[in-house]
């Protein structure tokens, strides 16, 4: 049986059409969603965003299941202007899982092989992303993989952290994140994103781009679970 780990459902929609045989569990108040990619069993479950909500869902989740791999997916944002929008970071830093058929399985993929950090809060700022990378040497951040790799552990389940680059210095967010994404309530305020844009209409051209970002690397990443998940 493996796993895989997104954050949210705009991450995973891509990855859950192409599951065949699909039906929903609930386990340790749990929903998780199982199917097969090429006769492999696979079970996703969303973590949800940041560390709270995340250690809390991964170990409930990990609690008497017995996996041959679990694979932290989903988007992450690049700290320097070597990576792409849609381009594949995998995190050595917190993969502890074989990854000699990881690699060649995507090798027709644009990969980057660099340290992920996970860190507390969505950030934009160009200079406060190039300020962390000098200081850490990470490639990439995240919100929930750190957590993930510790529960993972814990448990002695081999991990794989695959992410795609959703946004870069170059191409950052739209909208301040504070109004992209509320943490406590693990959603997007529609009235608070419209406000914003009613005030600064500008922007809307910044966010027509960013869903085109994000289909980007949910589309890469797609194609790299699958060739992944068929590998492994």
């Amino acid at each position: 049986m493996i796993a895989i780990t997104f954050a949210l459902p705009a991450e995973s929609s891509g990855f859950l059409r192409l599951l065949q045989n699909k039906n929903k569990c609930r386990h340790n108040g749990i929903t998780t969603i199982g199917g097969e990619i090429d006769n492999r069993e696979i079970e996703v479950f969303h973590t949800g965003v940041g560390e709270k909500v995340c250690r809390e869902r991964t170990a409930r989740f990990l609690q008497d299941r017995q996996l041959d791999c679990l694979i932290s997916a989903g988007f992450a944002g690049a700290l320097n202007n070597q990576l792409n929008v849609g381009d594949l970071l995998l995190a050595k830093n917190f993969s502890t899982a074989d990854l000699s058929g990881t690699l060649y399985s995507l090798a027709n993929l644009p990969i980057h092989i660099a340290d992920l950090l996970t860190v507390p809060l969505m950030i934009d700022s160009s200079e406060e992303r190039k300020k962390i990378a000098r200081a850490t040497g990470a490639a990439a951040v995240d919100m929930e993989t750190k957590f993930i790799a510790r529960a993972c552990a814990e448990h002695g389940v081999p991990l794989l952290s695959l992410r795609a680059i959703s946004d870069t210095p170059r191409q950052r967010f739209p909208a301040p994140a504070h109004v992209l994404f509320n943490i406590e309530r693990q959603r997007t305020s529609v009235v608070k994103l419209v406000l914003y844009l009613c005030k600064h209409p500008t922007r809307l051209r910044g966010l027509i781009r960013f869903e085109s970002q994000i289909s980007r690397a949910r589309e890469t990443l797609t194609k790299a679970l699958v060739a992944v998940a068929t590998a492994l």
